[in-house]
């Protein structure tokens, strides 16, 4: 009995001590696996914070990126101007040197002549199809050349690239009429050509009235053949003529370069920035409507008159809609901005709205302010043959294609009953019909084009 009671104490205590053993081997275990997983969690967070810090050093990098270039000076006053011209002229090559001469003073960022052309069609065919916008300053103005914004030392400028070709005319009507004054460029080895005067009078039509020249190309001509071709545009248009290449300024050339400042400082002092309307109610022409995924549709566009605020509140009007939506956000130049006044070049992310009920010639507008119309009264203008206008006289219910702000319809012009024909030359006040009701306020000007022709100039018209 004592043998059998000293062996079973004995293999309890070694049960026991096998427990103590196997429990102690698995808590290492548990304590090996926690550290490595504790381990695994700090390396882990230190990777996060390294990710944080890293995006926030990107995220810093491409703010100043972006604003370095596009942020709107608050000192500088903005001005809208244009290029217009006869197709091939170099409208669009003059806006890259305009941008390469002032990026070597870091007044703006350069751009190439392909990416003002962006689509397919315009660099197959070497033509501008669609407008371009372009931003620089001066020593005194932001510009905005609607073609991009460029910057000298006295302005901020949005520059708009016009096209120059007939085939696209309602781009360069819907150009021309965000701008406040324009560069007439003309090439001095063709002189002026037909779309040299349709644009100056387009430009007239719309209310241009500070027209600047710039003589290109006089690289490939001799002297005499260049002093002909600035006296033929000096009496085609009694404002400022200015000799020079843009395409030598692109290649850096110091004595083309001169041309582009001398033309900066002729803008400077010649094109005068008009009042702009800021305390009527909110209106605003929508020139393209863009999708930006996960964001909504963007209206884009210059302010008409007033100002508008992110959050606002705004009626989309145009076409015969009538639509609601919120303004998300505003962005000039892809800097989300408080707020946008008149005469700025601006983006509006429409809250819900998708791009396909967002068209060309609509209107942002303050919300139960203005209407649509599709009947109004004009008085108008036919232009003579020496105008560029029609030899024939025009009939009651004439019908063609009207243009106006961003939007062209088409239109039926109504005679008085007793007036049955008008002849090029005459005024008369007429009753014109639209396809559809649109927005426009009283003395909005207007022009009804027929193919090459400009046959008719409003100057002024009533709901």
């Amino acid at each position: 009995m004592a043998v059998l009671t000293m062996t079973l104490v004995r293999s309890g205590q070694e049960q026991r001590t096998k427990f103590r053993s196997s429990r102690l081997q698995r808590t290492n275990v548990r304590s090996g696996q926690e550290q490595r997983t504790t381990f695994r969690s700090s390396r882990l967070e230190r990777t996060y914070v390294r990710s944080g810090q890293e995006q926030r050093t990107k995220f810093r990098s491409s703010w100043l990126e972006r604003t370095k270039f596009s942020s709107k000076p608050l000192n500088k006053e903005h001005c809208n101007v244009g290029t217009i011209g006869h197709i091939d002229h170099g409208k669009t090559t003059l806006t890259a040197a305009i941008t390469k001469v002032l990026s070597k003073e870091g007044l703006t960022k350069y751009t190439c002549y392909e990416d003002i052309d962006r689509s397919p069609q315009e660099r197959l065919h070497g033509i501008t199809i669609n407008t371009a916008l372009v931003q620089y300053e001066s020593l005194c103005r932001h510009y905005a050349h609607v073609g991009k914004w460029l910057y000298t030392i006295r302005r901020h400028y949005t520059h708009i690239d016009c096209l120059g070709h007939v085939d696209y005319i309602k781009h360069m009507i819907t150009g021309a009429s965000q701008v406040d004054g324009a560069i007439l460029v003309v090439a001095a080895t063709d002189g002026t050509m037909p779309q040299t005067r349709e644009h100056l009078l387009l430009a007239r039509q719309i209310g241009i009235e500070r027209i600047v020249i710039f003589l290109n190309k006089i690289d490939l001509v001799d002297s005499e053949l260049a002093e002909l071709v600035e006296i033929e545009t000096q009496e085609l248009l009694d404002e400022y003529g200015f000799d020079g290449s843009a395409l030598q300024a692109l290649n850096g050339v110091s004595q083309f370069e001169n041309s582009i400042q001398k033309l900066i400082a002729a803008m400077d002092n010649y094109i005068i920035i008009p009042d702009r309307n800021v305390e009527a109610p909110f209106l605003f022409p929508i020139d393209s409507a863009v999708a930006i995924k996960g964001r909504g549709t963007v209206a884009v566009g210059t302010v008409q008159q007033g100002i508008i605020k992110k959050g606002n509140n705004v009626d989309i009007l145009g076409h015969g809609a009538s639509l609601k939506s919120v303004v998300s956000d505003k962005q000039i130049f892809k800097n989300s901005v408080l707020s946008c006044s008149a005469g700025d070049n601006a983006g509006a992310l429409l809250r819900g709205m998708h791009q396909e009920a967002v068209l060309r010639g609509m209107f942002l507008a303050q919300p139960n302010t203005f209407k649509q119309y599709d009947m109004f009264e004009a008085q108008i203008y036919v232009l003579t043959p020496a105008e560029g206008g029609r030899h024939k006289p025009i009939s009651h219910k004439y019908i063609q294609l009207l243009y106006s702000a961003t939007w062209n319809i088409a239109c039926c012009v109504y005679l008085p009953d007793n007036i049955p024909l008008i002849m090029p030359g005459d005024t008369l006040k007429t009753k014109i019909l639209l396809r559809k009701p649109m927005v426009f306020l009283s003395g909005q000007r207007f022009t009804i084009r027929e193919t090459k022709l400009v046959p008719l100039l409003v100057l002024s018209f009533d709901h």
